[in-house]
């Protein structure tokens, strides 16, 4: 079947499901182009809640659909591939997180959205790569547990000035912990007039010579907004899709083509996939309540904190 026979078929599926797409930055172009909403995973989240839609189809990695599905609990939500995991997320399990929060007692948990939910359930707060910063400054605590991703961790120990508990010590995403100054520093050679933006997963001696550091939503916005015309994208390679689709007027580069530029489980998320998954119903993502209302608690917390 045909790219654009599948995609017909796909939309016609979703109207008669009354279904919703949500496609991360990260996914093939034409997973994109089937979406009903592109952008990060807990900005996706949220958005399905403002739809009226009785099925969720979530385009991107199992944490993401699992979210989706705490935040939406009345929701069919349904995971086009639930062997699609996280480097960062599958870093941290529960007891590993029991076991530091009996060591620092009364010292705040704040999690990075890209974790499981059974570790969620834990967190006194959840953050985006977007908000991290702003909610651990408001924080009272000088010290704070966070996890799972320690480059983010190094950014945010950088950029606040607080003493940061990693929890895991050593959890990284299979793309961006291997960008390098290098890299860097070659892309300035090749594209003089492009302004470099960097993802907050990548090492903080990276981020540091970077023009830009910031979320997938955040470099849209920066591209968008931005009186240049030239950019070179420090993040999965995926997201010069919603880039091209959402800025069509500039152009951009990636940091790096090689092995590590496209995650391999972002990359098992396919218009078929979706397609299959939308028409049997199937892959159902499914988590107990009390999970589900923890989690949300811990975003409501953490919403709360942002806006007093």
């Amino acid at each position: 079947m045909g790219s654009k026979d599948l995609i017909n078929k796909v939309l016609a599926l979703k109207r008669e499901r009354n279904a919703v797409i949500l496609a991360h930055n990260y996914m093939d172009y034409d997973v994109q182009v089937v979406a009903d909403f592109i952008g990060d995973s807990y900005d996706l989240a949220l958005k399905a809640m403002e739809t009226k839609a009785e099925v969720i189809v979530f385009a991107g990695v199992r944490f993401m659909a699992e979210q989706a599905k705490a935040l939406n609990y009345d929701r069919i939500v349904l995971a086009p591939d639930p062997g699609a995991g996280c480097t960062i997320a599958d870093a941290l399990d529960v007891g590993t997180l029991r076991r530091v929060k009996e060591e620092y007692p009364n010292v705040p948990v704040v999690l990075y959205v890209n974790s499981n939910v059974d570790v969620k359930a834990l967190a006194d707060y959840i953050v985006t790569s977007s908000t991290a910063i702003k909610v651990i400054r408001r924080l009272s605590s000088d010290v704070v547990i966070f996890g799972p991703d320690s480059n983010l961790a190094d950014y945010v120990a950088y950029m606040t000035g607080k003493r940061i508990i990693k929890v895991p010590p050593n959890g990284k995403c299979v793309v961006h912990a291997n960008y390098t100054v290098d890299m860097l520093r070659e892309v300035r050679t090749k594209y003089p007039g492009a302004r470099v933006m960097i993802h907050p997963e990548a090492p903080l001696n990276v981020l540091r010579l970077a023009d830009f550091v910031g979320s997938t939503n955040q470099m849209i916005e920066y591209a968008r907004n931005s009186g240049y015309d030239e950019f070179v994208v420090g993040t999965e390679i995926g997201m010069l899709n919603a880039l091209r689709i959402k800025v069509s007027n500039k152009t951009f580069y990636p940091l790096t083509t090689g092995p590590s530029a496209r995650c391999p489980f972002m990359a098992m998320i396919t218009l078929d996939k979706v397609y299959r998954s939308l028409r049997d119903m199937v892959h159902e993502v499914e988590i107990p309540k009390s999970t589900a209302d923890a989690i949300r608690e811990a975003f409501e917390r953490t919403r709360k904190l942002l806006e007093g």
